[in-house]
């Protein structure tokens, strides 16, 4: 991470508890079941990375700077030429409206940042991003850290022993993440993910 996007210095964070989402965990509300079964948002994989990653880096209301530098923007680039980086899009019209990406390695997935433009875009694309993730056999989604956003959706704080642990049973899986675009294949984890979620009332 950087301190600022205007700061030149990078550094690691390795805090006491870690931020997952299990993936047989996670939570979607009703209103979002029905945006997502209404297809308010065409969701898209590594269509747009860059944008993603630059849409991930814009000021908001909450977060007036971001971790996100040009160091960073070129070394995720990279991953993503070498296979490594994913992004997952939401789209209206042809207009990128929200979307997350991260690392994959072996059967963990390493969200590093989403970003919304529009109500709900970054929960979809967080839902789509489980249901690739199963598809593809992965065992950890690794939030790093928790936000009431993350919460919302099952992710929970485990100490950095219990983190170790999942970790090194997922990079000795022998997985690839499910980029394809199979209708048939996508649709049908999809709802198997919502199917199995759990549900909240809001």
């Amino acid at each position: 991470m950087a301190e600022s996007r205007d700061d030149d210095s990078l550094y690691w964070v390795d805090p006491d508890e870690r931020g997952i989402i299990p993936l047989d965990g996670l939570r979607i509300s009703r209103s979002l079941r029905k945006t997502i079964r209404k297809g308010v948002f065409e969701v898209r994989c590594d269509t747009a990375f860059e944008e993603v990653v630059r849409g991930c880096a814009e000021a908001t209301e909450d977060r007036k700077d971001t971790w996100i530098n040009s160091e960073i923007f070129e070394l995720y680039s990279k991953l993503f030429q070498m296979g490594f980086a994913h992004s997952i899009e939401c789209w209206v019209y042809d207009e990128l409206v929200g979307g997350l990406y991260g690392v994959s390695l072996q059967g963990a997935f390493f969200g590093e940042s989403m970003f919304s433009r529009m109500t709900d875009a970054s929960k979809v694309a967080l839902i789509h991003l489980v249901s690739r993730l199963k598809i593809s056999g992965f065992s950890l989604l690794d939030t790093q850290f928790v936000t009431d956003h993350l919460v919302s959706l099952g992710a929970q704080e485990i100490s950095r022993d219990e983190y170790l642990k999942q970790l090194s049973k997922a990079l000795n899986q022998n997985v690839t993440f499910y980029s394809g675009s199979d209708s048939s294949v996508l649709s049908a984890s999809l709802e198997t993910v919502i199917a199995q979620s759990k549900t909240q009332t809001s």
